[in-house]
């Protein structure tokens, strides 16, 4: 019983360190993603290979063209071997621009694969390769218009969710 419980909670650790990720990419928070990676972690994203600060100094070009992005996982499995895991996570990614471009105005299906690695106790991707599944453009033409009463999602600490994890001391 306590193996397998441990296992459910390793589980839910790298579960939590992916929805971290997305959620620090979908705010602009680079530091919330960094932390998320070992910092000789590697990331293959698309047309870009390279180290964890490498990646995060091409996704912050990348995501300074968008004004909002929004990841949603599905399914999610982890293979448990020691100290190390194996994590493949499907995603499907908004990505939204006031410009009409194609190229900035896409939703993608992509599958995260992972390799985490417990060291010291504490779960992070090691390895990440992202794997294009399909993808469509975002007509900007045939979007439903969002009132100007109603609060948007912001990149950055001035998001709403920051001012309520304030509120909790974190």
């Amino acid at each position: 019983m306590e193996a397998a419980v441990a296992a459910l909670l390793d589980r839910r650790e790298i579960e939590d360190v992916i929805l971290r990720y997305c959620r620090g990419i979908d705010r602009l928070d680079l530091e919330l993603v960094r932390s998320c990676y070992w910092p000789d972690a590697t990331d293959s994203h698309g047309g870009f290979s390279g180290s964890r600060d490498e990646f995060l100094a091409w996704v912050e070009k990348l995501l300074a063209r968008f004004e909002s992005t929004s990841h949603f996982l599905g399914n999610l499995l982890v293979e448990l071997a020691g100290e190390a895991a194996v994590a493949e996570s499907y995603a499907i990614a908004f990505h939204r621009s006031p410009e009409p471009k194609a190229s900035l105005n896409g939703i993608i299906g992509v599958r995260y694969v992972d390799r985490f690695e417990r060291r010291r106790g504490e779960w992070k991707i090691a390895r990440r390769v992202c794997v294009t599944e399909w993808s469509r453009v975002d007509d900007v033409a045939g979007r439903f218009p969002i009132a100007p009463e109603h609060l948007r999602g912001a990149r950055g600490e001035g998001d709403v969710l920051y001012e309520f994890l304030a509120g909790i001391g974190r």
